[in-house]
């Protein structure tokens, strides 16, 4: 089910070839409801948040236990993060309140996970500010370009975002010896990746633009050559003169 609409892909049928109510075709285009599984399990993560930073911070915030309850808290978020994404976009569970809500409470969990690890010194700063502003400023970008289009989630996109989610993962966890070598040489790894793809999403902003605002003079100019014509064609009279004036 690919979500695009018969107009879309070619096929202009006129209004009244359109399903009537309660027919087949009708169901497949009513609006899913807020209340589906994909929005639920953005639910789920969003409240997870404030509980996690609970769990994180409990005490001194260096208890293995409580640590480890934390890390399962963001496991949870991180897994649901896999899924809603692709159950709304496979069964056509798409609404507006997803689009809003989901990278909200991606943001969330990650920005609290990386604020709340260098609270507690177990995270250079740096590494936050660099994360978090990329997350945010992308967001930003995308709502910068977005009359002009999508800017599609690419692989290296995605990489990073495993990247990152192992890594935080990991330093959640009170891990000593060679695992906190890993882990480090991990986060290394997804900070090296948020930087590379951000500045890719950029370009294909930058690019993206251009291309939209090229179409929109080519359309404007398109639109004035025709009303230049229409003026100049022949009025009911036959003329070449004013439209509609007989000479």
């Amino acid at each position: 089910m690919t979500g695009v609409p018969a107009s879309a892909a070619g096929n202009h049928r006129p209004a009244a070839s359109a399903p009537a109510a309660g027919a087949p075709g009708a169901a497949a285009a009513a609006k899913p409801s807020v209340w589906n599984i994909a929005n639920i399990l953005t639910m789920v993560r969003l409240v997870l948040v404030p509980g996690f930073v609970v769990l994180l911070l409990h005490g001194d915030g260096h208890d293995p236990a409580w640590r480890s309850f934390a890390w399962a808290a963001f496991a949870i978020a991180m897994i649901t993060d896999l899924f809603d994404g692709e159950l709304a976009r496979r069964y056509g569970l798409v609404t507006d309140f997803g689009k809003i809500a989901d990278p909200i409470a991606d943001k969330a969990i990650m920005g609290a996970a990386l604020v709340g690890l260098s609270a507690l010194g177990d995270l250079p700063w740096w590494v936050t500010v660099v994360i978090l502003f990329r997350e945010l400023g992308i967001t930003l970008m995308r709502f910068w370009v977005i009359r002009w289009g999508v800017i599609p989630a690419s692989r290296g996109g995605k990489l990073k975002t495993l990247t990152q989610g192992v890594a935080v993962g990991m330093y959640i966890l009170v891990l000593t010896g060679p695992l906190a070598t890993i882990r480090a040489v991990i986060m290394g790894a997804a900070v090296f990746l948020t930087v590379v793809t951000g500045l890719d999403y950029v370009r294909q902003a930058v690019v993206m633009r251009r291309a939209g605002l090229a179409a929109q003079r080519a359309a404007v100019a398109r639109a004035a050559v025709a009303a230049a014509v229409a003026v100049r064609e022949p009025g009911p009279s036959g003329s070449a003169g004013e439209p509609g004036q007989d000479l």
